[in-house]
């Protein structure tokens, strides 16, 4: 279903009322549990991200109000299957691990569903209308699409380097799910980051740079900073020619 938002009311970063909140970040903290109870669904399992020293609680984060469920199964996102044209942009390959934890132990989870969806270099989402007539892409599904984890618990997507628009830093949203038959039985939902070097080096080529310069840094990104979640969300990026590759590990806890 294509939502109707405002980029500018929605994602005033730092601003937010508690009534915002609660309506467009239900995914943070205990407006996560307060949501779910709501929906009559088990409450959102935690992500774990995988470090030398074990399994490690990582912070969920708003799904934001960009999110729509295309249920698109693909790899390479870059493209826009309704009318076969390619996002232009620094290529980027995500590699998500998704593990459930039991104790202190992590085991690869099979058959989640994994959804990511981004702006493009200009910083225009997909298959939404902006009230205020920044752009109107309904029908659009560039930069979204979901795999399904390997026996390894693997889901890989190639897609293109952000850009950005005012009011965030730099991110990709994703989403874990699991179900059980057609029931949806669990969901976590986050953002990535990345080390503003990388970015400024990117967002100075082509077609960034004919944006301008972007003016909310990870530093000054109210979602970013809240409980200091961001800077858990970072992924290392290393670089082969043009393209950039990113690997980062989440898992599920489940009661």
């Amino acid at each position: 279903m294509t939502k109707r938002v405002s980029m500018h009311d929605v994602l005033r970063s730092g601003s937010l009322s508690r009534r915002e909140v609660l309506g467009w970040l239900g995914a943070v903290g205990g407006a996560a549990l307060a949501g779910s109870a709501a929906r009559g669904q088990s409450s959102e399992p935690l992500a774990i991200h995988h470090s030398p020293i074990g399994c490690v609680v990582t912070p969920s984060q708003t799904e934001g109000p960009y999110f729509v469920d295309e249920r698109l199964e693909r790899s390479d996102v870059r493209t826009d299957p309704t009318d076969g044209s390619v996002k232009d942009g620094t290529p980027l390959r995500v590699r998500f691990a998704v593990s459930r934890v039991d104790g202190s132990s992590c085991a690869p989870v099979t058959g989640a569903l994994v959804d990511i969806w981004q702006c493009d270099a200009l910083g225009v989402y997909s298959d939404v209308r902006d009230f205020q007539g920044l752009f109107d892409t309904t029908g659009k599904k560039f930069l979204r699409g979901h795999q399904v984890t390997d026996k390894n618990g693997r889901a890989e997507f190639l897609t293109v380097f952000p850009g950005w628009y005012s009011g965030r830093a730099v991110h990709i949203h994703f989403k874990v799910r699991l179900f059980e038959g057609t029931r949806r039985a669990h969901e976590f939902t986050s953002q990535l980051y990345f080390d503003e070097s990388i970015t400024d080096a990117i967002h100075a080529t082509a077609p960034y740079n004919s944006k301008g310069r972007r003016d909310t840094l990870n530093a000054n990104d109210g979602i970013y900073r809240r409980e200091s979640s961001g800077a858990k969300l970072l992924v290392p990026l290393s670089k082969a020619g043009r393209e950039y590759t990113g690997e980062f590990a989440v898992g599920l806890r489940m009661s």
